[in-house]
């Protein structure tokens, strides 16, 4: 069997400026980036203002696994089987993701470019460098913190008092060796003082969620100077405009801002563009690139990160919120692996018929589609992801089971079969665009305060009892209260569990929600709630990914997946 990047270096790609005439972008809107990678020019997004949007389709999933549930593979894939039972009507659909982390790619999870006959491509730019846009991120981040550390050495004349300095350093690497570092600043007077601080990665930095909420680079450079790194002396806020750093950084990003296009093995168009973290972040792609892919296809298939508990709810009370976004319908991801799992099955166990498990499982998936039905108002497909170790068993008890909680669910082999695999998914999914009224809606109203909103996410989507805030957490939360109750919150945990406890698997009920830290993000506009132990840097598992990959004698990279 061959690998993903196998197949995707056996792949023929269309020349970039093929792909962009089948949205109708002329050569002269692209910046290229070699043959097969391009930016899309600024004056034609603007360009297309007055074309009305297609249809948005966000693809989410169930509760994670180590057994892997393919949701960036199921996205592509639809999106190709759009394209093929839409060829007649003329109807273009593309893909909206977001951009891979490098933590992933040499930790744990290896690269987002999806799998098998299902992939966006050159897969090995897109889990790498790319464009660079992440490195712009970092830099911009990184420049913000010298300046504040420069100008305390200089004199100090905002009276910045660095025990109150939030601002911290990244990097696009898991790296737990830099969770906590002491800074030594020297100031003038040849006084001395220590600094508790640290690293987060990159993709759960202000900067990226600014960098994905942002409409306009006008709106990035408002956003940026917003940042709040601190306090000063008086307890004021002291904001990045105040070091007049939002300049310099806008100009670090100017280039990224700028939406990447690429194409799938079927050379459907796809925008890669931003990629925040949705275990600890936003988990979203860039609004300036969902925001273009609504005016130059008719269906546009995006993700939201992790299970839908994070990633769509975020997508929704966030990004939606803040944009006047919503999603025209959902697909649900789900596998008979993921949900042996969640029935109490090990992951050297799942290849085996368990019907008892998957039965159990299925907790997780019921949760998951009550929380986009009820408390979203969201038209729910449910897609299962192929496995071969799939029995025939275990495919009519998921689809008799999802039917008694009132969805379809369809069997999905993209990976093994392209778009060809994925026609019924993408039929189902067009039906359900036609069939009821979408009642979307937002889980809370702005108005509502700080703590109220967090038990909201907490008892209605996770099925906790309550919440339990730290001493830490308890007094940021009454200052945030005061100027900052009118934010959504954005909630950092676990993926792997509805709740705080990773081990907690299924749909645990009456749990509590451990909040640690609440940190202010006010130029992306939102308070993140870090919950148990979950950690902003990451850290290399055992084993990791780097270890298979290497580039052979003609230059050709191997063993990334």
């Amino acid at each position: 069997m061959q690998s993903d990047i196998e197949i995707a270096q056996a792949a023929t790609l269309l020349p970039i400026s093929t792909v962009a005439s089948a949205l109708g972008l002329s050569p002269e809107a692209l910046i290229p980036y070699g043959h097969h990678i391009a930016k899309i020019n600024p004056a034609a997004i603007q360009a297309l203002q007055n074309k009305p949007n297609g249809k948005l389709i966000l693809v989410t999933a169930i509760s994670p696994t180590p057994a892997g549930e393919g949701k960036t593979t199921t996205t592509i894939g639809l999106a190709d089987a759009l394209n093929l039972v839409l060829k007649q009507a003329k109807q273009q659909a593309m893909v909206c993701i977001r951009e891979p982390s490098l933590g992933p790619v040499f930790g744990l999870k290896g690269g987002a470019t999806g799998g098998g006959h299902a992939q966006v491509a050159p897969m090995e730019d897109i889990n790498l460098h790319f464009t660079g846009d992440f490195h712009a991120i970092s830099s911009a981040n990184n420049l913000l913190a010298a300046l504040v550390d420069n100008h305390i050495h200089q004199g100090n004349t905002l009276n910045i008092d660095p025990s109150t300095i939030t601002w911290r350093r990244c990097m696009d690497m898991n790296d737990r060796a830099l969770r906590k570092i002491t800074l030594q600043s020297f100031l003038k007077d040849s006084q001395v003082f220590d600094r508790q601080t640290g690293f987060d990665i990159t993709v759960a930095s202000e900067v990226m969620a600014i960098f994905c909420l942002a409409s306009s680079l006008d709106d990035l450079q408002k956003r940026i100077g917003n940042i709040q790194i601190g306090l000063n002396t008086s307890q004021a806020p002291v904001l990045a405009s105040h070091l007049q750093a939002e300049g310099a950084m806008t100009a670090l990003l100017k280039n990224a801002f700028q939406p990447n296009l690429v194409q799938t093995l079927e050379h459907t168009p796809a925008i890669v563009h931003g990629g925040p973290f949705a275990n600890i972040a936003h988990g979203c792609n860039s609004v300036v690139a969902t925001q273009a892919a609504l005016k130059l296809a008719d269906y546009v298939v995006t993700e939201a990160g992790f299970g839908a508990d994070l990633g769509a709810e975020k997508f929704i009370d966030i990004k939606c919120r803040k944009t006047g976004l919503r999603p025209d319908a959902v697909v649900l991801v789900a596998t008979v692996r993921a949900l042996k799992y969640h029935g109490g099955v090990e992951v050297k166990n799942l290849n085996n018929e368990n019907l008892t498990a998957l039965k159990a499982g299925m907790a997780n998936l019921h949760k998951h589609v009550q929380n986009l039905q009820q408390h979203f108002g969201l038209n729910v497909v449910v897609a299962i992801n192929h496995f071969v170790s799939d029995t025939d068993a275990e495919i009519a008890l998921l689809q008799e089971q999802a039917t008694n909680i009132g969805v379809h669910a369809v069997v999905c082999k993209h990976w093994a079969l392209g778009g060809a695999g994925a026609t019924t998914l993408a039929n189902s999914v067009l039906k359900a665009l036609e069939q009821r009224e979408n009642t979307f809606k937002l889980l809370y109203p702005d108005d509502m305060s700080l703590l109220h909103k967090l038990e909201n996410v907490a008892q209605k989507i996770y099925g906790a009892s309550t919440i339990h805030l730290s001493d830490a957490a308890q007094a940021m939360l009454t200052q945030l209260e005061k100027d900052y109750h009118h934010y959504p919150v954005c909630i950092a945990k676990t993926q792997y569990s509805f709740s705080t406890d990773p081990s907690l698997r299924g749909a645990p009920q009456g749990h509590v929600l451990q909040v640690r830290e609440l940190r202010l993000s006010r130029g992306a506009g939102f308070v993140v709630a870090i919950c148990g132990d979950l950690m902003t840097m990451p850290g290399l598992p055992l084993k990791p990914a780097s270890e298979h990959i290497g580039v052979d004698a003609a230059g050709k990279i191997t063993g990334l997946n």
